[in-house]
């Protein structure tokens, strides 16, 4: 797993820095609208997508893939790779500098190897079941803060399910209230990876998709921390609701967060 896991790095570094090359050149009809004017995808999205495929279907020949873009439909019977090929469209798009690639590999059902790539910073967060987190070679751990009133929360705004908008801005208020702050980074993908390494103490958001979060719950895990539903199950894939962070501040969110049935 470790080899597999350092051909990945090589594999998310190589597409992340395609990414970064070709931002500046994105037009606006390279722009695509997902259904709504507020969820884009670029001619990036997608090259990326394919260079990732074309890359891990060398590694594990059999295997199969989640991808967000849909450039392939193959099902492996054991393993399938989960890819976000740009987490942080929007942020891309507007020359924000926070994005990242974001792959995962499942074995069944168990989530078994993640990598997060953040060109921009060079910073490549990845780990595998039982070998520990790291970035850039170096391991990594969540935080130690175990006050929520010190605490500093992630969180994103979902594009979807717009009916439970209100609920989920009273919880904003209430989470804000109480830990010392928090902020929107507009990649969970990175909001994840930033748990992993103790910049933030936790993470929570609804309507992700399997792709934005696999490979950081392999990541969070490995480092230390709990990643859960807002009910505090283990199911977060299909439930699209997710919590992560250190074991105490995860335990201070989870009776804030009861708005979802």
């Amino acid at each position: 797993m470790p080899d597999l896991r350092a051909e990945l790095e090589k594999i998310s570094r190589e597409v992340g820095q395609f990414l970064k090359s070709e931002r500046s050149s994105i037009a606006k009809s390279d722009i695509i609208f997902k259904g709504r004017a507020n969820d884009l995808v670029s001619r990036a999205d997608k090259e990326a997508e394919v260079m990732f495929v074309s890359a891990l279907e060398k590694l594990i020949p059999e295997s199969g893939f989640v991808a967000e873009e849909g450039t392939s439909q193959k099902i492996g019977a054991a393993y399938n790779w989960i890819i976000d090929p740009l987490d942080g469209t929007t942020n891309y798009l507007y020359g924000i500098p926070c994005y990242c690639t974001s792959v995962a590999l499942q074995k069944g059902d168990d989530l078994i190897l993640g990598v997060i790539y953040d060109p921009e910073r060079d910073e490549c967060f990845s780990a595998s079941t039982g070998e520990g987190a790291f970035l850039n070679g170096d391991p990594i751990h969540v935080s130690t803060e175990t006050l929520a009133a010190h605490s500093l929360v992630a969180t994103g705004f979902p594009y979807d399910n717009k009916g439970k908008q209100m609920a989920y801005l009273e919880v904003l208020a209430n989470v804000n209230a109480a830990t010392r702050g928090i902020r929107r980074l507009g990649s969970a993908a990175l909001d994840m990876a930033y748990v992993a390494c103790g910049r933030f103490d936790a993470f929570y958001e609804y309507g992700l998709q399997p792709w934005d979060c696999a490979a950081g719950a392999v990541i969070v895990r490995e480092a230390g921390g709990l990643i859960t539903n807002f009910h505090g199950g283990e199911e977060f894939l299909k439930i699209r609701t997710m919590v992560c962070g250190n074991k105490a501040i995860h335990a201070a969110l989870l009776p804030l967060l009861n708005f979802w049935e």
